[in-house]
């Protein structure tokens, strides 16, 4: 199955530590299947704010200590605060990845650095001291800097849904920066009617949105047409697709090949969806049976929709950590 728009490439950058180096506050390198799985799929770039900083490998552990409103960078061990170097390689590094732009980010779970949430920030820097989770000195501004980017910790990855919805955000994202690098309307338009089941499933509200944008009947110049509609393909992605919605793109694309299948196969699908309703299987797997048939078929309109592989297959096969929760 070939959708209309090519396979993508997507700009993802990554903790160093996960796999590229071993660059750890330990001097550890971290070997995660889902980013080792991932890295022949995307171009990758690596971080590591804490040796950029000078804090060398290996180092004494630094944490996150204060409020909200008064937060610093500290080295417990030896007193050493880092905050204003952090500052200032943090402001260095995002703008030179707006030079081209990331489409997204895979960030160390926890790390006072990189962390994209979920990173502890305590009261002091003595121990057993109280804490509150927030963002990473460097996960902060990155959500801040690339809202529209797919942004997740390697923990997280580890769950079906989760990753299966950064996956698919992920290389959308990457496909609608091949269009807007373009420009032209013609490759919006594209983009859009491949994309139309899998933005039915996500958000159907913001699919229609979207296709009056692509309409364009103000007759608005393609820059902002673009623009309108990267805002609105974010608010579509921004969650993952209800289980519900889901189903129902499924049953729909499901009638353009049932009166061609056996009693059993139908049934077979059907007990398929109802396992992914139940939480017993993930999306990809009720996909892949109506993506053979499409095939199989030969059913146009369905083979240029990307919502029958909207990341490359071989990327399904990673293997749940057995901590998948739902979203």
């Amino acid at each position: 199955m070939k959708p209309s728009i090519e396979s993508v490439v997507p700009r993802v950058v990554f903790s160093r530590c996960l796999g590229f180096e071993a660059c750890r506050y330990n001097g550890h390198i971290i070997r995660e299947p889902v980013v080792e799985h991932l890295k022949p799929f995307v171009e990758a770039v690596t971080v590591c704010p804490e040796v950029e900083i000078g804090l060398g490998i290996p180092r004494q552990p630094i944490r996150l200590v204060g409020t909200e409103t008064d937060r610093r960078l500290v080295q417990p061990e030896t007193g050493l605060d880092v905050t204003e170097a952090m500052q200032r390689y943090v402001d260095r590094i995002l703008d030179d990845l707006a030079d081209e732009p990331p489409d997204g980010f895979v960030l160390k779970y926890g790390s006072p650095s990189c962390g994209p949430r979920e990173v502890k920030v305590y009261a002091s820097d003595k121990r057993g001291s109280a804490f509150v989770k927030s963002a990473g000195a460097f996960g902060g501004p990155v959500a801040a800097r690339f809202p529209r980017c797919a942004i997740e910790d390697e923990g997280r990855l580890k769950s079906f849904d989760i990753r299966q919805h950064y996956l698919t955000r992920l290389f959308t994202l990457a496909r609608f920066r091949v269009a807007l690098d373009r420009g032209r309307m013609r490759d919006i338009v594209a983009f859009h009617a491949a994309h139309k089941l899998l933005l039915m499933a996500y958000h159907q509200t913001q699919m229609r949105a979207l296709g009056r944008i692509v309409a364009n009947v103000d007759k608005r110049t393609s820059h902002d047409v673009f623009e309108a509609y990267a805002e609105g393909l974010d608010a579509a992605l921004a969650r993952a697709p209800r289980r519900t919605s889901a189903i129902n793109v499924l049953m729909h694309a499901f009638g353009y090949v049932s009166d061609s299948l056996t009693r059993g196969e139908k049934a077979f699908f059907l007990d398929a969806l109802e396992q992914y309703r139940d939480r017993r299987v993930p999306l990809s797997v009720p996909t892949g049976i109506l993506r053979s048939w499409i095939i199989r078929f030969d059913v146009d309109y369905l083979a240029n929709q990307v919502a029958f592989e909207p990341f490359p297959a071989e990327l399904v096969e990673v293997l749940d950590s057995g901590k998948g929760r739902p979203l």
